[in-house]
């Protein structure tokens, strides 16, 4: 398979993700704003531009204003944002045509489906009585193009590509996602265990939609050690590291039989799911709780680079 075609797959389906989780961080952030006084829910929705590594280029605009409205719609639609909702939506479809010949007719129908829907849900400034509905097309959209590819697709290298970046960039928003919760949204450590920090925790769980399967796991016990364990450890839930690694050593072990040879790439997935496997949730917040999230999104960074070395990506 070419560098370009690899390429072309691994960031189609990096960009849906992306887009998907975009679109549940600001439903988070949405709903832990509604938790607060509204002198103080600019917070929550800094936090959201602050996951998304975005701060600058939005303060650039509108300073330290972190109204609703001004982020919400600068992370879906705004142009002074290259990494707007649309654009990432715009740049799947672009990856999708390139690699047209490899991926089935339902999988591109679905990807230049997705991108004429929001295209027309986009074209101007979303209210905020509107946002649940523009978030909810895009979490659907996402599902349908994944839908076909599971449906449809052929268990070749390009299959194997096209998972692999769906879970690499899964793993680092659900890092993200923990590690600004512990650093921004908490408001002060006289928060922790508090009603507050409690609906806080619970909106991260739901930004992942975990937070069904964390009731029904737990018994509706609700603490920052027994969520961190859920997204971190728990290899049963699909948006969880864990799992995300255990499908990343899969994908890449049939990436590896497929060419006939082992990478650094290998070596690389391997060590790290060996790392989190041995991590316990006491150990996690022995070392901290940023600490571990920081040394592997770190690691997560290093396995992309390094698929895109050992397999000869071409922009």
């Amino acid at each position: 398979m070419l560098g370009r075609s690899a390429n072309g797959t691994f960031w189609l389906f990096r960009y849906l993700e992306r887009a998907e989780n975009t679109a549940r961080l600001i439903e988070a952030g949405f709903r832990m704003a509604l938790t607060r006084d509204a002198s103080d829910a600019s917070d929550e929705w800094r936090s959201v531009i602050v996951t998304m590594g975005q701060q600058a280029a939005y303060e650039a605009k509108f300073g330290a204003d972190y109204a609703g409205t001004n982020v919400f719609n600068f992370v879906l639609r705004d142009r002074d944002n290259p990494g707007n909702v649309l654009s990432i939506v715009e740049q799947a479809r672009h990856n999708a045509r390139m690699v047209r010949t490899g991926i089935t007719r339902e999988v591109w129908e679905a990807v230049n489906e997705s991108w004429m829907i929001l295209k027309e849900e986009l074209a101007h400034p979303v209210a905020e009585t509107r946002l649940g509905t523009v978030l909810d097309i895009i979490r659907r959209q996402s599902a349908l193009v994944r839908g076909a590819m599971e449906g449809t697709m052929l268990r070749n290298e390009i299959y194997y590509f096209a998972r692999a970046g769906c879970f690499i960039e899964r793993a680092d928003n659900t890092a993200r996602l923990l590690d600004v919760k512990y650093y921004v949204l908490l408001p002060s450590v006289s928060y922790v265990g508090s009603s507050l920090d409690n609906v806080q925790w619970e909106n991260v769980l739901r930004a992942v939609a975990g937070d069904r399967a964390y009731r029904w796991l737990n018994a509706g016990r609700m603490d920052a050690r027994g969520i961190a364990e859920f997204l971190m450890l728990d290899s049963r839930f699909p948006r969880g590291l864990a799992f995300c690694y255990t499908q990343l050593h899969d994908c890449l072990d049939r990436l590896g039989a497929e060419y006939g040879e082992r990478l650094e790439t290998h070596a690389i997935v391997a060590q790290t799911h060996e790392w989190l496997n041995a991590q316990t949730i006491e150990t996690v917040f022995e070392q901290g709780l940023h600490q571990t999230i920081s040394q592997f999104i770190a690691r997560n960074n290093h396995l992309a680079q390094q698929i895109q070395r050992d397999y000869r990506f071409v922009e």
